[in-house]
């Protein structure tokens, strides 16, 4: 509402309405300000710790997995020759392999024809070694090279099998290559021209692999049907024993263990597979477990604690301070890495990871690697099963980390207050506002009184003065 500047009486009513105003929204709007600050920095102060528990709950869950400390790493003399990979059924050795001649596929070039000729009709059925041949009806006005090409290519995607068109001094070709490798995947075209046909030329794309020459033992390269490569098996010998494998991703040869040829060796230079526990995996996981720890201490100790900066400077506390929950958190964690297990290794401090003085932990890697080389399986059981120390350090964050826990409770409760301080600001505003109104019809009324009275007063005055007794007292 407009204020106006009291005519009547001479009042700034504008001010003085403002003042009145300011003193009652003043101190509520402090409070509901210290509130929202203070609730939004332990919403925030809480995010963080989320998050720190939620990675430590990650690197808990990655320690307990038993398959974790069955893995199988492997090393290779060459990855340009070879790469190898090991399940957990392929048992720790080193082994000699060489690599002798690696597996192909099958890629032919037909007769030639005639550029844009006509192939008249008939049929072909292209069969790719032992399997079920595609046939191919070919018939005007389908009857071209590119129709044929065109037909392969929609037909044989399924077996990979693909064509294209290659034009030499000879005319056009049809070139067809394979994805299958193995010996005797060899492709193979029977041409059949319809009966009747005058237009034979169909038959010159007749190809049998055992009869046809490689193209590179004819160098005068006629019009004729060549073999550019002939489909091989990869063939391998292992600690002297002779592999024969009809793809390049050799299974079974040794147990457990999957080979990826890439190339030959040098002739009587095998190259060294060694297969070994993964206990690289392990030392990785537990690195992970030890840094998710201190980063979760770290951020506890950070929101719960106020910090001196330095003589003169506001100290920084944080948005956790004297909140109950972190610190349960905190001393439950610390309690259950204290607490011994049953087995070879009782405490995380037998293989080498220990507390500092600020609370932390540090790994002890010659310790941990010894620990490894010695008892494996026995540092598997530290960490996994149902009172393995994973699942009990889990089980202890369980409460606050799910779905309706402790902190998404909390959570939701401040972000409830967050919205009871924006209604009660929208509350304070309509009062502030009735009250302003109120106000200004109030002074206004009296402005209007006192501009009244001083009116009256004034015409009194005015009266008095006129009177004949007054007049002649005037004149003395």
């Amino acid at each position: 509402m407009a204020g106006i500047t009291g005519i009547g009486s001479g009042i700034d009513i504008d001010s003085l309405v403002s003042g009145m105003v300011a003193a009652e929204r003043a101190p509520k709007e402090t409070q509901l300000a210290r509130l929202e600050k203070q609730t939004t920095t332990k919403i925030t102060s809480l995010g963080s710790l989320r998050s720190a528990m939620s990675t430590f709950q990650s690197a808990l869950e990655a320690l307990n997995k038993p398959e974790l400390f069955k893995a199988r790493s492997t090393n290779v003399s060459s990855k340009d020759v070879l790469t190898a990979t090991a399940s957990t059924s392929a048992g720790s050795g080193s082994y000699q392999v060489e690599v002798r001649a690696l597996a192909a596929s099958s890629k032919v070039v037909l007769g030639a024809i005639a550029p844009n000729a006509r192939l008249g009709a008939g049929s072909l059925e292209i069969a790719v070694g032992a399997s079920e041949p595609i046939a191919i009806t070919v018939a005007e006005p389908n009857d071209t090279l590119a129709d044929v090409r065109d037909s392969i290519n929609k037909a044989g995607a399924s077996q990979g099998l693909t064509a294209t068109i290659v034009t030499d001094t000879q005319g056009q070709r049809l070139v067809l290559s394979s994805t299958k490798t193995g010996r005797g995947e060899d492709i193979s075209v029977v041409a059949t021209p319809a009966p009747g046909d005058a237009n034979q030329s169909l038959s010159r794309l007749a190809f049998d692999p055992e009869a046809a020459p490689l193209a590179e033992d004819h160098p005068d390269y006629a019009a004729s049907a060549r073999m550019i490569a002939r489909a091989a098996s990869a063939e391998l010998s292992i600690d002297g024993l002779l592999v024969e494998s009809t793809t390049n991703k050799v299974e079974g040869a040794i147990e457990g263990v999957t080979l990826d040829l890439k190339a030959k060796t040098e002739m009587n230079k095998p190259l060294t597979v060694g297969v070994t526990l993964d206990k690289a995996g392990v030392t990785s996981n537990v690195q992970k477990f030890v840094d998710a720890y201190n980063k979760l201490m770290g951020v506890i100790s950070s929101e719960t604690n106020i910090t001196q900066v330095g003589q003169g400077k506001a100290p920084v506390v944080g948005g956790l301070v004297g909140d109950a929950t972190a610190r349960t958190v905190q001393r439950s964690i610390q309690e259950e890495l204290a607490r011994t297990s049953d087995g070879a290794f009782r405490a995380l401090s037998d293989i080498g990871v220990t507390t500092q003085r600020d609370g932390t932990l540090k790994i002890d890697s010659a310790k941990l690697e010894k620990a490894l080389a010695n008892g494996f399986e026995d540092v598997a059981g530290l960490f996994t099963g149902d009172e393995g120390l994973a699942a009990r350090l889990s089980e202890k964050l369980q409460p606050y980390t799910k779905t309706g826990g402790i902190l998404q409770q909390r959570y939701e409760s401040m972000t409830s207050t967050i919205t009871s301080i924006d209604k009660q600001r929208a509350d304070l505003e309509r009062r502030v506002t009735s009250l302003q109104e109120r106000l200004y019809k109030q002074f206004n009324a009296m402005d209007q009184l006192v501009g009244q009275l001083a009116n009256t007063s004034n015409s009194l005055l005015a009266s008095l003065e006129n009177l004949p007794w007054a007049a002649s007292n005037s004149k003395k």
